[in-house]
């Protein structure tokens, strides 16, 4: 009976948790609609959400709960990148208020832009993360909510 019991425990445990990883895609993010209209990553404990317009950059930082995580004595830089072979500009991303961070410079956001990003916040290992800002969003898809 146990040698049955064991296996279905196991089985189930691996169950549960590829879901949690398969809910962090970068696939499934992009179809979650977010709180800011920018586009959303996870990077570690992080999600990571990105409003990106000509000249600025806002970053908004919270945990997979969605609660805010206080970015104040942290520090940032985002790369941005015009397409694959195009010009490449660095700007540094710096704690606003709350939970958000903050770049400006000279440069545009077409849909051929990527844009990465590493932030380090006390308390918490350095991140990093790529953005396509003005990637098509995914098809449906809400708000999502779960435990960790």
């Amino acid at each position: 009976m146990i040698r049955r019991i064991i296996p279905l425990v196991l089985l189930s445990a691996i169950v549960m948790l590829s879901q949690f990883a398969w809910a962090h895609t970068d696939e499934y993010l992009a179809k979650v609609e977010t709180l800011h209209g920018g586009q959303l990553r996870a990077a570690g404990p992080f999600h990571l959400e990105l409003v990106a317009k000509d000249g600025e950059l806002t970053l908004y930082v919270t945990d997979h709960g969605d609660n805010p995580v206080p970015v104040q004595g942290g520090h940032g830089k985002a790369n941005i990148q015009a397409g694959k072979d195009g010009e490449r500009k660095a700007v540094t991303l710096v704690p606003e208020n709350g939970n958000i961070m903050r770049a400006s410079g000279a440069f545009k956001i077409t849909p051929e832009t990527s844009v990465t990003v590493f932030i380090a916040i006390p308390g918490h290992e350095a991140q990093g993360v790529r953005f396509t800002p003005l990637a098509p969003k995914g098809d449906g898809g809400s708000r999502h909510d779960h435990d960790h």
